[in-house]
């Protein structure tokens, strides 16, 4: 009976890659026993209530060697090797980095994120960046990101749909650094990957989102953050966070870094200051955060910054984008001698590259930069008025393929229509030498706020018409949402 079991199952396990308790990322709950059925390079399996369970590893505390560095140890000694250093080998399982016991032979490498070949990288000289730092780079594929979309692919059927999500996983996005917790798991871990990958001459570029601000968000509530304006969470961001995050650059300095910088904080303050307290009260730091970061981030020689400036439907007005200069302007100064290398927009938000359906009149409260081509044209003619030296833009295309569904373009949450746009490219428009790339900053899939209406960071824009729902908590994983944009890409998948 066992026999005709394993020879059933064969063809389902070939297919299966590690997760925490392996299975469950494949799809199949953990064993509550420890009986053998079957055993193939992912782990021992088990049979319980008719189903296939895996059966977790427990190794030793003296052979989890990653507890010294802070990190958990892979539930499985076969657990899917994603990096290797000095220490050992690394597997990714619940979003975070864990050691792989010693004495495993290790499961399948994890492709083009596995850095399988640096097992000895350390860093080397250092490196300058000189123009746009997107081109004649590798990118850098986020691990995480790919174990979301191994989950995704297990709840669905429809073979098409698996097929686009699989190309999910070619493609970089970026790495959100959100939380102070989440920044000590993800930082060094990437940047060590990164390294492992290089070859040669050939460097791997590494997108981080510095997101971390007291007060974050001041305008919204659904990405509210865990630091409050007042002045001992300021000096938390300063020493446990920003300064924690420079000497792991400085650290790997031999590989380029791009760094989105606290996205939607400056383009409150051009707008919603007088409107929102919040906004009010948070203003001394949004401004004396951003001159620290870049007086910290701007010197290094490997590191490229981008400030985020909203989309065409927050700043696009003329009013605005002329306010916006000097908001800017004052900022970067404040930075000195740090440098910024130019500015990113649309961070999260769906408004499409081109619509050429729209123009400056009542459908768009005469907004004469209805889409974000023509919201950066307008920025750099007026940011160098304004007396920027350098402005370079990174438009954030995750989810503008598509023309979305929402009724007014202010709609920004979970928003039904979403289509993936255009695929991370250096230089990708002709004639407009200052847009140094599209880029998706926003990982698909990953949701913008929850519509329980009781919870504490429910945001009413995330209640309206055109918002998916039922929608998790910003952050979490939103099948629905991540299915649809797969169905609406623009190019197609």
């Amino acid at each position: 009976m066992k026999t005709s079991i394993v020879l059933t199952a064969v063809a389902a396990l070939a297919a299966k890659a590690s997760a925490a308790c392996f299975s469950e990322r494949l799809g199949y709950p953990c064993c509550s026993g420890n009986e053998v059925y079957y055993t193939d390079n992912d782990g021992k399996w088990g049979v319980e209530n008719g189903n296939w369970c895996g059966i977790a590893d427990t190794p030793s505390q003296a052979t989890c060697w990653s507890l010294s560095q802070g990190y958990p140890c892979c539930s499985s000694s076969n657990a899917e090797v994603w990096y290797t250093d000095d220490s050992g080998k690394w597997g990714v399982e619940n979003g975070d980095w864990c050691g792989i016991p010693t004495g495993s032979t290790g499961g399948s490498t994890g492709g083009s994120t596995s850095g399988n070949n640096g097992g000895n990288a350390t860093p080397g000289e250092q490196h300058t960046i000189s123009g746009n730092p997107f081109k004649d780079v590798e990118f850098y594929i986020n691990p995480y990101y790919v174990e979301e979309v191994d989950g995704a692919i297990a709840q669905m059927s429809d073979s098409s749909l698996i097929a686009k999500a699989e190309k999910m996983k070619t493609y970089p996005n970026a790495i959100w650094l959100d939380t102070i917790k989440n920044m000590q798991s993800w930082l060094e871990s990437n940047l060590k990957g990164a390294l492992a990958q290089q070859t040669g001459n050939k460097k791997v570029l590494t997108v981080f989102v510095v997101y971390d601000l007291p007060g974050r968000d001041c305008h919204a509530l659904a990405s509210n953050g865990e630091l409050l304006a007042n002045e001992s969470d300021m000096e938390r961001y300063k020493t446990e966070y920003i300064d924690v995050i420079e000497g792991h650059l400085k650290t790997y300095k031999s590989q380029p870094v791009v760094l989105i910088i606290e996205p939607d904080s400056l383009a409150n303050m051009v707008t919603n200051i007088e409107t929102t307290p919040a906004c009010a009260d948070s203003q001394d730091y949004y401004y004396n955060g951003h001159a620290y970061l870049l007086k910290k981030f701007g010197v290094l020689p490997h590191v490229a910054m981008y400030l985020d400036i909203g989309h065409a439907f927050w700043l696009g007005w003329d009013d605005n984008r002329e306010k916006a200069g000097k908001v800017y302007a004052k900022v970067i100064q404040s930075g000195s001698p740090g440098k910024v290398r130019g500015f990113t927009d649309n961070v999260s938000n769906y408004t499409p590259w081109e619509d050429p359906t729209l123009s400056r009149g009542p459908e768009t409260e005469w907004n004469p930069c209805p889409d974000e081509k023509r919201f950066l044209e307008a920025m750099h003619k007026d940011f160098k008025a304004a007396g920027i030296e350098s402005v370079y833009f990174v438009s954030d295309s995750s989810r503008n393929g598509h023309k979305t569904d929402r009724k007014h373009p202010g709609e920004w949450c979970n928003q039904t229509g979403v289509g993936i746009g255009a695929r991370p490219q250096a230089s990708p428009i002709s004639g407009m030498d200052y847009l140094d790339a599209f880029y998706w900053i926003k990982p698909l899939g990953e949701s913008d706020g929850t519509s329980d209406e009781s919870a504490a960071r429910f945001d009413g824009y995330c209640g309206h018409e055109t918002a998916m729902k039922p929608a998790p908590e910003a952050g979490k994983w939103f099948q629905k949402h991540f299915e649809q944009g797969l169905k609406n890409a623009n190019p197609p998948l």
